[in-house]
């Protein structure tokens, strides 16, 4: 999958792919089936298939000091996508100068001009353009008269309820981690680079690899039945794994992460990139009298992970 960052200077290579529009956070099912209409519409004109989306995610620039709120961070959603298939990722830098575009200079600069696109397809709530005024009609009728194909696509039902990003994250926040994964069609997974932490986890026998989850929605803190993918480095692989997110109470730290134990993995994983899948939620964060009863409760932690990955 190639990335274009720029959509005003392009190879022509890149241009006149059929895309799906949006943000992507989660590429959940619903997105999917957009994504979908998208390829087939890129085999019917033997187009290129992609993507167009945007960087920082537009509710990160327009609210900064808003709570985290994505499911994944760049990286994780590009490597996603790759999975799916996608050939153009258009990952376009979202700032004021594209955000003060009208909903016709949008279509026209970005859409017709700049990035030449034969297709594109929305999901029927789609909004574009300075203060999202631009509509699904909208796209529709700028498509018509610039010489692009548009497909308005349904939001996807799942269970009787609407499949959302949002809904998404109420799963999360409450550690309902199959719930979300129904949504997403997949496992909500956490990624990136592992960093260096203080190494409590060594000197109590279960050495972890630490990430940091700034900028992403924060689920439910507690320990959790893992799968880890490491995907970079020499030791490239998937393993079971038991995670823990929050704030490590028994140490007093007040800075979110995901510390990751692997099971029966020996190496050194600093600056490697790393995939977190939540399985399941075994129990919430806790404060123990002593270390012994923390390894004590660790040792019970990591012998429930195993059973239910076993299942899984």
């Amino acid at each position: 999958m190639r990335i274009i960052r720029d959509y005003q200077f392009i190879a022509d290579q890149d241009r006149g792919a059929s895309v799906a529009i949006g943000n992507f956070d989660g590429v959940h099912t619903g997105h999917r089936s957009v994504i979908d209409i998208a390829r087939r519409e890129a085999t019917r004109l033997g187009a290129p298939l992609g993507i167009l989306t945007f960087e920082p995610h537009p509710r990160e620039f327009f609210a900064p000091d808003a709570p985290p709120f994505r499911l994944m961070n760049a990286e994780s959603k590009a490597n996603r996508l790759a999975k799916l298939g996608i050939d153009k990722l258009y990952e376009v830098a979202f700032n004021a100068a594209l955000a003060a575009l009208s909903p016709r200079a949008f279509a026209q600069g970005v859409i017709a001009d700049g990035l030449g696109l034969s297709h594109v397809v929305i999901g029927s709530d789609f909004r574009f353009g300075a203060k999202r005024a631009g509509t699904a009609e909208d796209m529709q009728r700028f498509g018509a008269e610039m010489g692009f194909g548009v497909t308005v696509a349904d939001l996807l039902q799942a269970a009787t309820r609407t499949v959302s990003s949002t809904r998404i994250r109420d799963a999360l926040s409450e550690g309902r981690t199959r719930d979300a994964a129904e949504m997403l069609g997949h496992w909500h997974r956490i990624e990136g680079e592992v960093i260096r932490g203080h190494q409590r986890g060594r000197d109590l026998g279960y050495p972890t690899a630490n990430m940091s989850i700034a900028g992403l929605h924060p689920p439910k803190f507690g320990v959790y039945a893992t799968r880890a993918d490491i995907l970079t480095g020499p030791y490239r692989g998937a393993y079971d794994a038991v995670s823990s997110i929050g704030v490590r109470p028994m140490f007093g730290e007040n800075q979110p992460n995901i510390e990751t134990f692997i099971f029966d993995f020996k190496g050194d994983l600093y600056g490697a990139h790393l995939s977190i899948a939540l399985i399941e939620r075994l129990r919430g964060e806790e404060k123990f009298d002593s270390l012994d009863a923390l390894i004590a409760q660790m040792d019970r932690d990591s012998a429930r992970a195993r059973a239910i990955l076993a299942a899984t």
